[in-house]
């Protein structure tokens, strides 16, 4: 596709120059899609020629199409539209593209000229809480943004930083002491990871009921919060934790190995990897050493207290924590030692960080602060922002356990996709281990689709009811679109026609087979801007607009039943291409497909 549109723009350029006399490149002439209101499938927009021509957009635009019509055996037809120059492509170039769309190999990257060496990290879990609706968007941008960025040749390492230790982990920590009684996931019946955000949950209970007693004991509410009983208990648990007492550490290495095996079941159950982890507990020391080192280049600095900052008011920011007064780190003390491992392991020249908007400032602080130790991955490091997860009721906040549970949506999507799935009565001839599998598929696909085809950036509502739908601009439509191709290739090996028969005799083509081969070949162009502008949204939007035409293909045309034996081969050929278009295209959002339905 790319090959052909510059053929057209070298093309266009020559006719500007023996129609007009006009020297005028080929890179200064895009093509754009043409609306699916008129014919043609490539449009130039005339006006931004006419000073360089001197005519009329409507009188550049009939010129140049009589000229390529009579000189361009590409170009079969075309209109003008005051100032568009809509082109018509002939038949036989849509087959040559489709063509070479069915040699390439399976699995081969899209050379874009980007980032060779990239770790994505991801997920980055507290070890206080089970993950939730937010982590899933985390956990599934980083994923496919991972998986995208490999698409194009590059080398991709999945990270997951595991915040494991700070005043959280105490919280939930002190809890279960004051109040745990031996409790484990085994007695409790419930999994670690859910063990350990319940007493999260009752800590900050108990806390806020401390405030408020102290605060109708007339202490200031801002002072209440400071020295509340249980808030000071965690901040001296912290301070024993990093000195290394061995009751706590213990403590914290047990409470930490509850929710490690809660987090790898729900990473195995949603599908996502990494290739490396990495935990705070290992990371802060160095970057300790970090902020040592800026203070002796004079690049930070101690305040009277002892903690000790960093003044970025030059780069637009303000002064920032980088150590608190009785020695303990903050969140950048880490991130700075982390930035550092991961550039000693891998040796990236594309560092993402795939983290909510709401740390912003935290991401250029880090940035600015290894720009100002000059450290030679500073500029590497890009923060992938994505907008938080809100639900009609509001904002989540772990702290009130007022969370969409990522295991509990998990199994309702899930659960919504068997009803659907039963519903259309479409489960004959599986097995129960065949349809366990398939409604997981399903329930997946309809959550992952639903939070990767809105644009990273933007904030999003979460509806749950929205969210399981099965029909529309949703992932189980074009699962259900694959597994349809997949029982037609079905019922066309059994007559003998197989996949990858010969194109030869094909001379002309339905409105709909060229719509598909269109869409079919903007794979590259796709995968080269999602990987750019990091958003697989684009890729989602991809896979539905292939989805749609195949439908309208398959509703338009016979296949199975053409008599011509020469178009059935092309339109089974034509629909194994789709099918595998499909699964690569849902598979870079981290999304299977099923063969049958």
């Amino acid at each position: 596709m790319q090959q052909l549109e510059q053929s057209l723009k070298s093309a266009l350029s020559a006719a500007i120059q023996h129609v007009f006399g006009a020297d005028v490149p080929a890179a200064q002439l895009p093509l754009q899609a043409t609306r699916k209101d008129f014919a043609g499938q490539f449009t130039l927009v005339t006006f931004p020629l006419t000073k360089a021509l001197g005519k009329g957009p409507e009188q550049i635009g009939q010129a140049l199409g009589e000229y390529l019509l009579a000189h361009e055996p590409r170009v079969s037809g075309f209109n003008v539209v005051k100032g568009f120059l809509n082109l018509e492509i002939a038949d036989s170039e849509w087959v040559r593209v489709f063509e070479g769309l069915r040699q390439r190999p399976a699995g081969a990257p899209v050379a874009t000229g980007g980032p060779q060496r990239v770790v994505v990290e991801y997920s980055s879990p507290n070890t206080n809480k089970p993950l939730h609706l937010g982590h899933l968007r985390n956990n599934f941008l980083g994923y496919s943004v991972a998986e995208i960025l490999k698409a194009t040749g590059a080398e991709v390492t999945k990270a997951n930083l595991v915040n494991d230790r700070g005043i959280h982990i105490c919280k939930s920590m002190l809890a279960y002491q004051h109040y745990g009684q031996g409790e484990t996931p085994q007695s409790a019946g419930i999994k670690g990871d859910h063990l350990a955000g319940k007493y999260y949950v009752l800590f900050e209970k108990h806390y806020r009921e401390q405030v408020r007693q102290l605060e109708n004991e007339g202490v200031a509410p801002d002072v209440a919060k400071k020295k509340a009983p249980l808030m000071l208990e965690a901040q001296d648990m912290l301070r024993a934790w990093e000195a290394g007492d061995e009751a706590v550490v213990s403590l914290w290495k047990k409470m930490n190995g509850w929710v490690y095996e809660g987090f790898d079941a729900t990473y195995q159950n949603i599908g996502v990897d990494f290739d490396k982890f990495y935990y705070e507990s290992q990371t802060y020391l160095l970057g300790k050493e970090r902020v040592e080192e800026g203070l002796q280049k004079g690049v930070f600095f101690k305040k009277d207290d002892g903690s000790v900052w960093v003044d970025l008011k030059e780069e637009g920011l303000d002064e920032k924590l980088l150590l608190r007064a009785d020695g303990t780190s903050v969140y950048i003390t880490q991130d700075l030692g982390t930035a550092e491992l991961k550039f000693e392991h891998f040796g990236y020249d594309l560092s993402v960080y795939v983290i909510a908007d709401e740390q912003n400032y935290h991401m250029q602080v880090l940035r600015a602060v290894l720009q100002k130790l000059g450290k030679p991955y500073a500029d590497a490091i890009h923060h992938l922002s994505y907008g938080m997860v809100d639900l009609p009721s509001g904002k989540m906040k772990s702290r009130e356990g007022t969370v969409v549970d990522a295991d509990e949506l998990v199994r309702e999507v899930v659960a919504a996709a068997e009803a659907a799935t039963l519903e259309k009565g479409k489960t004959e001839g599986l097995s129960e281990d065949e349809l366990t599998r398939l409604y997981h598929m399903l329930g997946l696909g309809a959550l992952k689709y639903y939070l990767l085809k809105v644009d990273p950036k933007k904030r999003m509502l979460f509806n749950p009811e929205e969210s399981v739908k099965l029909e529309g601009d949703t992932g189980p439509f074009i699962q259900y679109s694959h597994a349809r191709i997949s029982s037609i290739l079905r019922k066309a090996a059994e007559r003998g026609v197989g996949p990858d028969g010969q194109l030869t005799g094909i001379t002309e083509l339905q409105g709909t087979e060229r719509d598909l081969i269109q869409e079919l070949a903007r794979y590259d162009a796709v995968v080269t801007e999602a990987a750019r502008v990091q958003s697989p949204a684009l890729v989602a939007q991809f896979a539905y607009d292939v989805a749609r035409a195949y439908n309208r293909f398959f509703a338009e045309v016979p296949i199975i039943a053409e008599a011509d034996e020469i178009k059935r081969a092309f339109r089974v050929a034509l629909s194994a291409q789709t099918g595998r278009a499909l699964k690569t295209s849902m598979g870079l959002l981290g999304i299977e497909v099923p063969e049958r339905m």
